[in-house]
């Protein structure tokens, strides 16, 4: 056995040292079934240079209004809200014309997933999604766009599969 040299030599010390070996040959192939593509493809941008928009969520419960920073590049795409601390209830973000998927890596807080189909209805809603989770989350159907907004306002404002989403670009940062 090549860990032979390596081993404690009663039994009583070894139980020990092959749950710490255990754990680190899990964290390892948990570290390499990482999918290359999430890898961040360029730095962190600050949301200040991102574009804004105004989004509306038409629901049965009334008209919901949102200012949203626009994930409209792959590298904003990846990056989304990584690193944020803090989203207040009427804010969130919109990932145009994107993602099968999204995960939460570097993710501070919980989101709300509002998957959005070609015709501007909202198809699912993943509602709480947890942070630092590198579960991706998928619609299981094409989707044309995906707003993140905090965790539980779905369910506060009473948002449901079938509200129609629209938005209108309020600018494009100073460059």
């Amino acid at each position: 056995m090549i860990l032979r040299p390596f081993l404690p030599s009663t039994r009583a010390d070894r139980a020990p040292f092959l749950v710490t070996l255990a754990a680190c040959l899990a964290a390892l192939m948990l570290a390499s079934a990482a999918p290359v593509s999430r890898a961040q493809s360029g730095p962190i941008e600050d949301l200040s240079t991102f574009p804004r928009a105004t989004l509306e969520i038409h629901a049965r419960s009334g008209i919901h209004r949102f200012a949203v920073w626009v994930a409209d590049t792959e590298n904003r795409q990846t990056q989304g809200l990584m690193f944020v601390r803090d989203l207040p209830q009427d804010e969130g973000m919109l990932f145009t014309k994107c993602c099968s998927g999204i995960w939460m890596r570097n993710t501070y807080i919980e989101l709300d997933i509002v998957f959005i189909g070609p015709r501007h209805r909202i198809v699912k809603i993943a509602e709480r999604a947890k942070p630092f989770d590198l579960t991706t989350i998928s619609a299981g159907q094409p989707v044309s766009d995906v707003v993140e907004l905090k965790g539980g306002t779905a369910s506060e404002l009473g948002l449901m599969v079938g509200d129609r989403v629209d938005w209108q670009m309020t600018g494009q940062p100073a460059s």
